[in-house]
């Protein structure tokens, strides 16, 4: 491991900041502390608007943003193979220095002004203040708060910073496209986060605040059709067609799947009971003239269940549903399908989502998103191979494969069109989680190389009624998606 400086300022050091030294000393890098003095503390306004949030929402224990004490120093006795300067404004020097550059701003308190304006902030990677290395687009969860977003978008700072050291220290690390030109520390910024936080910030919670009173936070719908034609995938659009899956309004399913057995189609759904804020699965077969029968639960366990991607392999019908909060990824077979079905194995420890099962080349490979430790659990793509569903799996050398809110979740089974060429159903998380969905094309997959398009955004004209979709599959002729309605508390119905 390269000997590495961490440079942090000498005073109001904030806990991204030693999380970032921690992550890199846990890995086995040689690290030494140095410090620089500024940038100055955080306005006390600043300090106090977030706290007040993180009150309202329930966030106990310092934040990412939080002040920190000072981060003790650790001079080394030989020089260092590489600088990371988190205080934003180290002097020049000959050793090789990555900086991360937030929206152009070597300061971290801009983070803070663009969230609060209702912006999503770009983080750089920047070598020696000339080129860019690497860049993170940070999903923000809940874009009512500031501080929250604040929260994810510096969580993604640390992904970044430490992915950069991983990638010198194993000699790949590479950009050719200038970075910015911006003075360490901007002026005026504790008066444009004020503006910001008054004009913008506080009218935004508000109006979340008065639609959660009235409205469910989340209710989404399925949609299912049978068609013989070419579907979303070819098109590129939803079209027309889509009949919404029926459900009681206590209750909502998403996440759909469609799968065909022995001539039947069922799709197996998340079934989120409002009242539990626990989802289970449930399966909804169709009858043999293409009409839903009642859902009836099949899986659940003391976490939420949620993406149950359902496959046949090997003699055996499998599922993999996503369970990020019970902190493993549980591959589970049919021992009487589709209703009974039993743990086979684990395959991946830590919070992973929509982990999508793909056969290339001779390997298994799951795509997923690894909220790796804080914010959110949609920016962040990594990849896994091996050779039987079962495991063991071993985690790609590049993980994170990407950082970006516009591609990095998968929201569907892969795609493999009669032309042998591969799609990833993407969620887009630029308007909010689920937004939107995408299709990436992937170019390139194996041990050394992960290679995806940027997403081709999918539109949603047609006749479904709720545009804002995060999830697209298809077996044989049944075709199904889901969407985002405003349904009222009053009633439980829309």
């Amino acid at each position: 491991m390269p000997p590495i400086d961490i440079i942090v300022p000498q005073s109001g050091a904030r806990n991204w900041q030693m999380v970032v030294a921690e992550r890199l000393r846990a890995e086995g890098y040689d690290i030494a502390v140095l410090h620089r003095p500024g940038p100055a503390n955080w306005p006390a306004a600043v300090n106090a608007a977030l706290a007040f949030e993180r009150r309202i929402f329930r966030r106990t224990g310092p934040g990412l943003a939080a002040p920190t004490a000072e981060i003790p120093a650790s001079p080394r006795s030989r020089f260092a193979a590489l600088r990371l300067d988190l205080a934003g404004n180290a002097a020049p020097s000959n050793v090789p220095t990555i900086t991360l550059a937030f929206d152009g701003s070597r300061c971290d308190l801009s983070v803070a002004v663009a969230v609060a304006a209702g912006k999503l902030p770009v983080i750089e990677a920047v070598l020696d203040r000339k080129t860019v290395v690497g860049r993170a687009w940070p999903m923000i969860d809940k874009r009512e708060s500031a501080a929250l977003g604040l929260e994810d978008v510096l969580a993604r700072a640390i992904t970044l910073a430490v992915s950069a050291v991983r990638a010198f220290a194993e000699d790949r690390l590479s950009g050719n496209e200038p970075g910015p030109a911006a003075a360490p520390n901007d002026d005026g910024t504790a008066m444009r986060f004020a503006s910001a936080y008054l004009t913008k910030a506080l009218p935004r919670l508000g109006r979340e605040t008065i639609r959660r009173a009235r409205f469910r936070h989340a209710h989404w719908r399925v949609g299912y059709r049978f068609t013989d034609g070419p579907g979303v995938a070819e098109t590129g659009r939803l079209g027309d067609g889509w009949s919404v899956l029926p459900d009681p309004g206590d209750r909502f399913y998403a996440d759909p799947f469609a799968f065909e057995w022995q001539g039947r189609s069922f799709v197996f759904v998340e079934d989120y009971p409002h009242a539990t804020g626990k989802a289970v699965i449930s399966v909804v077969p169709f009858d043999i003239d293409g009409v839903p029968q009642e859902a009836r639960v099949v899986l659940e366990e003391a976490h939420h269940l949620s993406y149950p991607q359902v496959f046949e392999r090997d003699g055996a019908i499998w599922m993999l549903p996503e369970a990020s909060s019970g902190g493993k990824l549980t591959l589970y077979r049919a021992t009487a399908f589709p209703d009974r079905w039993a743990p086979e194995a684990v395959l991946v420890e830590g919070e992973i989502s929509d982990a999508t099962l793909l056969e290339h080349e001779g390997l298994l490979w799951l795509f997923a998103t690894h909220r790796d430790g804080y914010g959110s659990t949609s920016d962040t793509l990594a990849v896994f191979s091996s050779d039987s569903p079962t495991g063991p799996w071993m985690a790609h050398p590049l993980n994170p494969i990407l950082i970006d809110r516009r591609g990095a979740r998968p929201g569907g089974a892969f795609i493999r069109n009669p032309e042998g060429r591969i799609f990833l159903p993407v969620q887009d998380g630029t308007l909010g989680y689920g937004g939107g969905l995408g299709l990436s094309e992937l170019l390139m997959l194996d041990r050394r190389t992960v290679r995806l398009t940027a997403p081709r955004p999918v539109a949603a004209d047609g006749d479904w009624p709720y545009p804002k979709i995060h999830t697209l599959n298809r077996s044989g002729r049944l075709e199904v998606i889901d969407g985002i309605a405003a349904v009222r508390k009053r009633s439980g119905r829309q």
